[in-house]
């Protein structure tokens, strides 16, 4: 179902001290989509952000909310009324729980009648309700969070903009957030924007990603589409692709590649599906996830994308570890707890890597020759 146009910008540019750090030429915001904006620090992340919400005043660009063009001050101030932010840190007033959610309410004229159930529901929706009388100075900065999101949720926002809300907080408390943030978002249907450079938080929050780079938008789709499918090199390692090879088409039948891989990794042969011209060079990416390994090593020459290597990290990574390998190329993989326990997964271990034809990703980009 494609979803209602709800904020479009166009030409989008910002300056200071005499430099563009930002040039975004079109982007458009779909109501009740979660649009995670992605990139490292100083990519401009927090720049597009802030002007999208009318925070920061464009050097150049139109905006458009609803189909309105938004011109007149009266206008964005309209608009600004329509939206609420979230920081990465709360900025809460020196009161109550209660009272720092009910702020908004109160400036804009609500009485304590109205407000009082509006801040009880929040409270519980966000896990507040027993600390509603408690000051915000006592706080957690997991619970000082979630009273900053509970005050923005209040106001019953059109748009709500989180600029990097959970970068400061420890890893219980991030992830507990933003599971009750995912299924409130989900329920009420808000509509999000979303800015982080942890592709954890990109996949359990949102439906479209933007990765950004030195002010610009390297690429914008779907989730999926850009996770699995990057059209940059730039945009591959930092979605989480960090198996990067660069690779030479030797055949093309029936959507079926084999490919060369450069000579310092062996020079050996990778199996993809896709399309591409027998001579081509390309980047040929798989994602850790898709790697499966194994100690059997029967049929090993027989069998597709099927690597030998040796165990060079081990690496925690929340709930999985990544384990690094050498096979005569780099290439990492996903293992659960149990896996590590039951392969005996520590540096040194030779085990055999395998990835099938249909996870390979191909990246063609003029210049790759001399850009790698």
């Amino acid at each position: 179902m494609t979803r209602e146009t709800l904020l479009q910008a166009r030409n989008l540019q910002v300056h200071r001290g005499g430099a563009q750090v930002l040039d975004v030429p079109s982007l458009d915001l779909r109501a009740g989509e979660v649009l995670a904006l992605m990139g490292p620090n100083g990519a401009g992340k927090s720049t597009l952000m802030l002007a999208l919400a009318g925070l920061l005043p464009p050097t150049a660009g139109e905006f458009r909310f609803r189909g309105q063009a938004l011109q007149s001050r009266p206008d964005r101030e309209a608009f600004r009324r329509r939206m609420t932010m979230v920081f990465q840190d709360p900025l809460l007033f020196d009161a109550t729980v209660a009272q720092n959610i009910a702020s908004g309410l109160k400036l804009r004229g609500i009485p304590k009648a109205g407000r009082d159930p509006r801040v009880e529901d929040w409270a519980r929706r966000l896990g507040l309700e027993k600390l509603l009388g408690r000051p915000a100075r006592q706080l957690s900065g997991g619970e000082a969070q979630r009273t900053s999101l509970a005050r923005a949720f209040v106001l019953d926002p059109e748009i709500l903009f989180l600029d990097e809300p959970f970068s400061a907080l420890d890893a219980p408390a991030r992830d507990g957030l933003i599971n009750d943030l995912g299924h409130i978002l989900a329920e009420t249907g808000t509509t999000a924007v979303i800015s982080t450079h942890d592709q954890g938080e990109a996949a359990r929050l949102a439906h479209r990603l933007a990765v950004m780079k030195e002010g610009r938008i390297i690429q914008l789709g779907g989730l999926r589409e850009v996770m699995n499918h990057p059209e940059d090199p730039f945009v591959a390692a930092f979605v989480g692709m960090e198996t990067l090879l660069k690779g030479q088409v030797v055949t093309c039948r029936e959507g079926l590649l084999t490919l060369r891989l450069r000579k310092d990794a062996g020079g050996r042969e990778v199996v993809a599906v896709g399309e591409a011209r027998p001579g081509q060079t390309v980047l040929v990416g798989v994602r850790p996830e898709h790697v499966a390994l194994s100690l059997q090593t029967d049929n090993l020459s027989s069998a597709r994308n099927a690597f030998p290597g040796a165990v060079t990290k081990v690496i925690p990574r929340g709930p999985y570890f990544k384990i690094e390998l050498d096979c005569g190329f780099f290439l990492t993989a996903f293992v659960t707890a149990q896996s590590l326990s039951e392969l005996g997964l520590q540096p040194g271990r030779t085990v055999v890597a395998s990835f099938k034809a249909t996870t390979v990703h191909l990246i063609r980009k003029e210049g790759l020759d001399a850009e790698l």
